[in-house]
């Protein structure tokens, strides 16, 4: 197998992370999803558990906060004058480009798919899923009735939606920022894990 980097962005409900872990295992390469959030904690000396939040925390502009700040994405630095948000987020995005010098491996989330973007080795794959069924997995995961985990769903989707706008600019999910997309409700998890098993081979990784 050729190096490859596998970069999942998911939609909430569409397995992305088990979908990862079976492709990770079948390929015989790591997985990297909350580990990234052990490393940067390391990194950053920020807490694992503010990292891990951030995705659903993050308020206002990062790119105006950016300009502000003339911060140097490409290199991890700490400042008092850097939004704590912003540099949770670099120490995450050092780790992935880290990963990806390394080897192989299978990332999940985290804006991976736009860090390597310009990386030759990387396939980028974007999974989703039908809304009755994402509903469900989401009344079941926090115990809610209908009305409820309809606004719980609709505060995820914005979540992951802000996280990626404010931290690379670009809308989250689009077909063209990505090599593949797929609809796990129609093929299972089972099923996508094969379509990019099969990607993969035709694409001459395998």
């Amino acid at each position: 197998m050729k190096k490859t980097i596998i970069a999942i962005s998911r939609a909430y409900g569409a397995h992305g992370t088990v979908i990862g872990g079976k492709l990770a295992a079948n390929l015989g390469i790591p997985l990297f999803d909350r580990k990234i959030i052990d490393l940067a904690s390391e990194k950053s000396g920020l807490s694992p558990d503010y990292i891990g939040k951030l995705e659903e925390n993050v308020t206002g502009s990062f790119l105006f906060n950016l300009a502000a700040s003339s911060y140097n994405m490409h290199g991890f630095h700490h400042s008092c004058d850097v939004p704590m948000s912003y540099t949770a987020f670099s120490a995450q995005a050092n780790v992935i480009q880290e990963i990806a010098k390394k080897g192989s491996a299978v990332i999940i989330g985290r804006c991976s798919d736009y860090l390597l973007r310009d990386d030759p080795d990387c396939i980028k794959v974007f999974l989703y899923a039908d809304y009755d069924d994402r509903l469900r997995q989401c009344k079941e995961e926090y115990k809610l009735e209908d009305k409820a985990a309809e606004q719980q769903l609709r505060k995820l989707d914005r979540s992951r939606q802000n996280y990626y706008k404010n931290f690379t600019g670009e809308n989250w999910g689009q077909a063209q920022g990505h090599d593949l997309s797929i609809n796990v409700t129609r093929v299972g998890a089972d099923g996508a894990v094969d379509i990019i098993m099969r990607f993969l081979e035709a694409a001459g990784r395998l």
